[in-house]
């Protein structure tokens, strides 16, 4: 299945991998924009009941059962759910996935490069084989820098609200820099895919920001 997704990928760009994985990222984030649509929603709701959240965990921080029941109700009135924004991300998953699997597919990036990089090489690998001082190597700097700032505009739009966890509003302004390590320890072109889809995430969030998304 990989192998024929592989290649369908390589021949809808006249045989650039390179191409390709950046036309079938677009694609993919393209087919799944009405769930992020849904989940800006979800965000945008959930900013705005964030104090309300607060004041009902201090109320009822020692009966869950109704902390649950009365978060619940006032997340019904905005017609949505405090769990609302989690489907649209578990959708995602299994587009994610296949897209991660043609980017770090073993064999059949063999012989395909973006501008004299092989994809299927780590960045140990393009050291080892080219050296530091080397156009291959200029290359995964580039994708690495960019990654990095695309990462840093990523943690810029990330909102602490009151109703999160002490643990997860120390953790998420920190998360997006997960792909500059991704980008250190995987193939080329899985750090080609990560700059196309993380960079398209921070436009699209910046775009949904400025629309009135809070009504059903």
């Amino acid at each position: 299945m990989i192998d024929s997704l592989v290649t369908f990928v390589i021949s809808m760009s006249g045989g650039s991998a390179a191409l390709g994985i950046v036309l079938f990222t677009l694609a993919v984030r393209l087919l799944l924009l009405p769930l992020n649509v849904r989940q800006a929603r979800t965000t945008k709701i959930r900013e705005r009941l964030a104090p309300k959240v607060a004041q009902l965990r201090k109320r009822f921080e020692r009966n869950p059962e109704r902390l649950l029941k009365e978060t619940s109700a006032l997340y019904a009135k905005e017609g949505s759910s405090p769990f609302a924004g989690f489907m649209p991300a578990l959708a995602q998953l299994p587009f994610m996935w296949l897209m991660f699997r043609v980017a770090t597919h073993p064999t059949a990036l063999i012989g395909h490069d973006l501008l004299g990089a092989p994809l299927g090489q780590q960045v140990a690998g393009v050291v080892a084989h080219y050296g530091l001082a080397s156009a291959p190597f200029l290359v995964f700097v580039a994708i690495i820098a960019l990654v990095i700032t695309v990462a840093w505009l990523s943690a810029r739009q990330i909102k602490i609200t009151e109703d999160q966890p002490a643990y997860l509003r120390k953790l998420l302004p920190i998360m997006p820099y997960g792909s500059v390590l991704a980008v250190l320890v995987l193939p080329l072109a899985a750090g080609l895919y990560l700059l196309v889809s993380t960079a398209w995430a921070v436009g699209e969030r910046a775009v949904l920001a400025r629309l009135p998304l809070a009504t059903a």
